[in-house]
């Protein structure tokens, strides 16, 4: 049926730009962002000639289930996306992926989904919920740093009518990818008397994707938490910002035994992270 389509309609004049982009300039020098096209196999005429046709509904679309994507600078994870669409034929196929940039004439990123068609489970005899997945590798695709923080999400449907009416939106909604933060911690010296000196160490890093190695995060506010030995609940000590170089230093006083970590609240490109608890024997 794919082969056949004539008809398909698409989220106003957003989709007729879309398919007026020519592949050369809308891959943004070298990253190829699908068009409806390309993916129902619809021309831009028959588009143009849909815009009354009756278009699928999508809702509900979902990335990972609603958490982040959270890249290092090295290994493959493959995530879940998926939308609900509803038409008064059914539907017979969606279509979800993550792209950056300020336009499709400017795209340096894209998340393509792994499956040719979506696996869509009807609900009802018009509705059907429709799951695919995406793959990002880091080393392939995350090359520049700024690739991090705010995606947009394109959500598609494709109905089951005569016509193959499709919905199409480049800037469905939006999705975060950012780059993985790790944080370390040490207290010493170990142990020690009550009353003394304690000196509380540690370095914020994240992945940095033009080098593909881990950098310290500069000026970045770290809270200093506690935990008393046989307690559950950190409580926060002390605010410090690590350094130029991602290191973080203070000093507090000895009083019971616990644990001391460090604790990162994140931002919009690098998420937050907490340290492994370091112990201090107070004697």
């Amino acid at each position: 049926m794919r082969a056949r389509t004539t008809v398909a309609a698409v989220s106003g004049a957003l989709a007729l730009s879309a398919l007026a982009v020519p592949a050369a300039q809308a891959d943004g020098g070298g990253v190829h962002k699908p068009s409806a096209a390309e993916r129902f196999g619809v021309s831009r005429a028959t588009m143009s000639a849909a815009a009354d046709e009756e278009l699928p509904v999508v809702s509900n679309v979902k990335v990972n289930d609603g958490k982040d994507i959270v890249a290092g600078t090295t290994g493959a994870k493959t995530y879940t996306v998926s939308l609900t669409a509803s038409h008064s034929a059914g539907v017979q196929d969606a279509y979800i992926d993550l792209w950056h940039g300020k336009d499709r004439a400017h795209v340096d990123g894209v998340f393509g989904p792994n499956e040719q068609t979506a696996a869509c489970t009807p609900v009802s005899a018009t509705t059907s919920n429709c799951k695919l997945t995406i793959t990002v590798d880091p080393l392939r695709e995350l090359f520049m740093n700024s690739l991090a923080g705010t995606w947009h999400v394109t959500a598609a449907a494709f109905a089951a009518d005569e016509a193959g009416s499709i919905y199409w939106n480049d800037f469905y909604s939006t999705h975060r990818v950012q780059r993985l933060s790790k944080l370390t911690v040490n207290a010493a010296p170990e142990p020690v008397k009550k009353g003394k000196t304690i000196t509380v160490t540690g370095k914020l890093t994240r992945a940095n994707w033009e080098t593909n190695k881990y950098a310290g995060y500069s000026t970045q506010p770290v809270k200093l938490q506690f935990r008393k030995k046989n307690s559950s609940t950190y409580t926060t000590v002390k605010t410090v910002k690590t350094n130029t170089k991602g290191d973080l230093k203070t000093t507090v006083k000895a009083t019971v035994d616990g644990f001391f970590r460090w604790s990162f609240a994140g931002t919009s490109t690098t998420p937050a992270v907490n340290a492994a608890g370091d112990f201090i024997d107070v004697r």
